[in-house]
């Protein structure tokens, strides 16, 4: 049985295509870094108490925020963007992925676990330490899923060539179980993130049925969506509020897949408008500046957040207090392009510092 293999036009994302690699991906590549990386530092609240920091989510104070959610959790797209450069790449790929990330992630833990230590030596309050350690390790937990599939990029790719995108249904019935209790709960982090991988690796194989299937995964996505947090028993946030029974995100729930979908759709319906918008030489600096530093900046992040909590404390709104109202929202909204340009400084120097060592 062949497959329907549609060529794109001229005025689609191949015009943006140099090689084996495809801006518009690098692009939604991108976007979704900037999503999580906003994400984290918008629901990321931090309070001080009797003994030191702990965490707090404005999605407890104020729900109807929850819907913003939905534009902030981006990890399907990330790893969508994975399958399809895994599926693109020749050889090798698998380690160059690992020592990409090693790279990053031991300076990482070793500076935080010295700093760590020595807060623990000069006193520092007990729950300002956890909290620390939890921001920092948190985000970490994507490595795991993330070099599985890159490690099983090969079997995966053929199965694509041989059942096309249809090959997803399995691990988003594998998250379905997982939902009503039929399997482990821990089956369904690898299995809702193999879903958009297979996706990627299928447009990177050119095993796709054209702009119907875009569509369908658009409209099939938001209708499943919306099913399931209207009749179905789920969360309307996509990320997990503290207090709340149920987490879209931990493990991830068919929530999560439907929304990565969603998500999907739409980036494959508007990949031609991207691709011409990346003709713009100041678009494609951009979006090819922010891929060459797409790991560091997600590993970095909350360590960015709290060296300037800690340093600026309650003397400005929207770092450390109670994110219980607007006004709170709005100082953090203003903090974020200070936190960017401090976290595109902190990436800076740690390129030129390794370029001096080598």
């Amino acid at each position: 049985m062949t497959a329907t293999i549609v060529s794109p036009s001229p005025t689609s994302a191949e015009t943006a295509s140099s090689g084996g690699r495809d801006r518009t991906v690098d692009a939604v590549r991108a976007f979704a870094i900037c999503g999580v990386v906003g994400g984290h530092w918008l629901v990321t609240g931090l309070v001080s108490g009797p003994d030191g920091w702990h965490t707090a989510s404005p999605l407890a104070a104020m729900p109807s925020l929850a819907p913003a959610t939905w534009l902030f959790q981006t990890l399907g797209l990330f790893f969508f963007a994975g399958g399809f450069a895994a599926a693109r790449a020749r050889g090798g790929g698998g380690r160059r992925t690992r020592d990409k990330l090693l790279a990053s992630l031991l300076p990482l833990l070793a500076g935080w676990a010295l700093a760590l230590g020595a807060g623990a030596a000069l006193g520092a309050p007990a729950g300002t330490l956890e909290t620390t350690a939890k921001l920092v390790v948190s985000p970490l937990w994507f490595l795991l899923p993330y070099l599985a599939l890159r490690i099983a990029a090969r079997p995966l790719c053929h199965a694509v060539r041989r059942y096309g995108p249809a090959v997803a249904i399995l691990p988003a019935a594998i998250v379905a179980g997982a939902d009503v209790g039929w399997l482990p709960g821990w089956l369904a982090v690898p299995a809702a993130w193999t879903v958009p991988w297979l996706l990627g690796t299928a447009v990177a194989l050119g095993r796709w049925g054209g702009r119907r299937v875009p569509v369908l995964l658009l409209i099939g996505g938001a209708a499943v969506l919306a099913l399931l947090m209207t009749v179905g028993d789920y969360p309307l946030s996509a990320v997990g509020v503290p207090g709340e029974g149920r987490s879209n995100l931990s493990p991830p729930s068919l929530v999560a897949v439907a929304l990565a979908v969603t998500q999907i759709g739409g980036f494959l319906l508007l990949r031609g408008a991207i691709g011409r918008l990346l003709r713009r030489p100041a678009a494609a600096r951009a979006v090819t500046g922010l891929n060459r530093v797409a790991v560091p900046v997600y590993l970095w992040h909350q360590s960015l957040l709290l060296t300037a909590a800690a340093l600026v404390g309650t003397r400005i709104p929207g770092l450390v207090g109670q994110p219980d109202g607007t006004a709170w929202v709005a100082a953090r909204l203003a903090w974020l392009p200070v936190l960017a340009l401090g976290l595109a400084v902190l990436i800076r120097g740690r390129r030129h510092a390794r370029g001096r060592v080598s």
